[in-house]
């Protein structure tokens, strides 16, 4: 029971609280507003949960080796989010990343007066990038005019896929071409806030896209 409540542990859970907090913000006001993702505000805000607690136990074994522990954490993590998943946007990897090395920070810090600081600096980057940013969603389309997916017909294809979605169309991708059913898979890429979820209905390789 001493050990559960020292002056050490209580600390630690203040940095937690403060991380959290700090987290939530990003995610909540930052990210959040423009993306409308709730599967990333979840995986975001757990991810930061574990990451805190993880690193913190690691510097407990052995605080000497804490550095490389985390450095090769981060590694295996990063490497299974690309290698055995979905492929993430870079806008939600980005954000992913700053969560976690803020968790990071946040279970190494010893001095709160640096880690406020991190924690300013951090938020205010985050806010002059989101400032002027134009919110640009992807969603895949089925297509059924094979004739339009020409690069030399390109005006064409955006204005006819306009029209019939009512978005604002930035650049579109043309992927796997089924001849036999008249249709072609587009990604596109439109400006908007919200409703940018990717379906995953129609599965393409990666090799196979090029943009119009």
């Amino acid at each position: 029971m001493d050990t559960l409540f020292s002056a050490e542990f209580l600390n630690t859970l203040v940095r937690f609280l403060i991380c959290v907090v700090v987290n939530w913000f990003i995610i909540d006001r930052l990210y959040y507003r423009k993306s409308h993702r709730r599967d990333f505000y979840f995986t975001f805000m757990l991810m930061s949960v574990a990451i805190f607690f993880l690193v913190y136990f690691m510097m407990g074994i052995d605080r000497g080796k804490a550095t490389m522990g985390v450095g090769l954490g981060l590694f295996g993590i990063f490497s299974i989010m690309r290698y055995r998943t979905d492929a993430m946007p870079v806008r939600e990897m980005t954000y992913l990343f700053i969560i976690i090395c803020l968790s990071v920070v946040h279970a190494m810090a010893e001095e709160y007066a640096e880690l406020a600081l991190v924690d300013v600096i951090t938020v205010l980057a985050i806010w002059l990038c989101e400032l002027n940013l134009k919110v640009q969603q992807t969603k895949l389309i089925q297509y059924d005019r094979l004739e339009l997916i020409k690069p030399e017909r390109r005006e064409e294809l955006i204005a006819d896929l306009e029209a019939r979605t009512g978005l604002k169309i930035v650049k579109v991708y043309v992927g796997g071409v089924d001849f036999l059913r008249d249709t072609a898979v587009l990604r596109v890429t439109y400006e908007g806030d919200g409703g940018g979820d990717v379906d995953n209905l129609y599965q393409v390789r990666k090799s196979q896209w090029r943009e119009v």
